[in-house]
């Protein structure tokens, strides 16, 4: 199954048209806050993700959008309602969590038709309706099974359909793959992405994972320390981070610390330890500043011999390239990573995709080699 694209438009800053609002939201728990001073607006049918490592309040602020715990301050508005004082039964919301949480005494259809039940629907209602989740999830034909009969991403799919079946205005996704392993999750993630967005509902998910985060959702919230560090779709996470933490925090990356030595609007160049900077854009900053240039291990090409300049102008033939000698490589099937050591004992990573079966020039370990990348490939990063 092919992701399709989300067609939800992220709201401006301070819409108060957006379907989702948390506003300046504040979670202090004895002195210590857990979520400090966070707003964002979502708009309805996004896929929104909340992506950080542990502690870092991802999970608090989703107990809070479902109630199970009180802000200390702030606001959270959904669809013009104030969730202010509302219990999480009252909450036009539906929230699934890692563990799936599913009656083992009961079947697929009982498990999905549970909440239905609850909420004193008709019978024939409840069937339509189950019907209509089983028929989503593609589960028709285990309707009569129980969950200990069902495979991980099954149980995933009976957990959403039963998160689903009440038609909520706002689905919370607690580590919704957590529990499968690494291939099935990835075959899940689109799926998973395909159904949300099948029924329109708006999302926000919670997950330390990097790859189930630029998977799935249109936009993305790097957390650290309580607070959001930058917001935007997955392309504008990786190839543009603001800061240092966000750099290293989604996907690998090479992190070198330099000073600025020239700033003009159409290039900069950056003294690093052991290699010289052209970047093909300024960052209008002054000479001397410290400043880090992160470069992506995908984006760094290897060769045996020293390459040849970028573009017309010789002078810069000595900028964007280093030699070193592999200290490690690691094969992947699709891609090789190697580890370059450069002359003042730093580790280059670079990553090189496999694209031919066997190669005569193949680098290994102790071999001499030339790293260099286009003058496009660098973000100068000065937070």
């Amino acid at each position: 199954m092919q992701k399709e694209m989300s067609t939800a438009q992220p709201p401006k800053p301070g819409d108060t048209s957006a379907f989702l609002q948390i506003r300046d939201i504040v979670k202090d728990f004895s002195g210590y806050k857990a979520v400090n001073n966070v707003s964002i607006d979502i708009a309805k049918g996004e896929i929104f993700a909340l992506l950080g490592s542990s502690g870092c309040g991802k999970t608090t602020l989703l107990r809070m959008l479902a109630g199970f715990e009180t802000p200390t301050s702030g606001q959270i508005i959904l669809n013009g309602q104030d969730l202010a004082g509302l219990p999480p039964c009252d909450r036009p919301l539906n929230m699934m969590f890692q563990s799936y949480a599913l009656f083992p005494h009961l079947t697929v259809w009982e498990n999905i038709a549970f909440g239905l039940k609850r909420a004193g629907l008709p019978k024939d209602q409840i069937a339509t309706q189950v019907e209509a989740m089983l028929k989503l999830v593609q589960l028709g034909k285990f309707a009569k099974r129980k969950p200990h009969q069902l495979s991980g991403g099954q149980q995933q799919r009976v957990a959403l359909a039963r998160s689903l079946a009440k038609k909520p205005q706002l689905l919370l996704l607690d580590e919704p793959l957590g529990a499968l392993d690494k291939k099935l999750r990835e075959q899940t993630q689109i799926e998973l992405v395909n159904i949300i967005e099948n029924v329109g509902v708006t999302c926000v998910m919670v997950t330390h994972d990097q790859e189930e985060a630029m998977t799935m959702a249109s936009r993305i919230a790097v957390m650290s320390e309580g607070r959001f560090l930058q917001v935007g779709a997955p392309s504008e996470i990786y190839e543009t981070p603001a800061t240092r933490f966000v750099a290293d925090f989604i996907g690998n990356v090479n992190l070198m610390e330099g000073t600025l030595a020239e700033d003009e609007p159409d290039h900069c160049i950056i003294d690093c330890q052991d290699v010289r900077h052209y970047v093909g854009h300024g960052i209008t900053g002054t000479a001397g500043m410290p400043v880090s240039v992160a470069v992506r291990p995908e984006k760094i090409h290897l060769s045996r011999h020293a390459p040849p300049h970028e573009g017309d102008d010789a002078s810069i033939t000595a900028f964007n390239r280093v030699k070193g000698v592999v200290k490690d490589l690691s094969y992947f099937g699709a891609f090789t990573v190697y580890h370059l050591q450069l002359p003042s004992g730093t580790l280059l990573k670079v990553s090189q995709n496999n694209t031919q079966r066997h190669r005569d020039d193949e680098l290994t370990w102790g071999d001499e080699a030339w790293a260099h990348w286009s003058r496009q490939a660098q973000v100068v990063l000065t937070l």
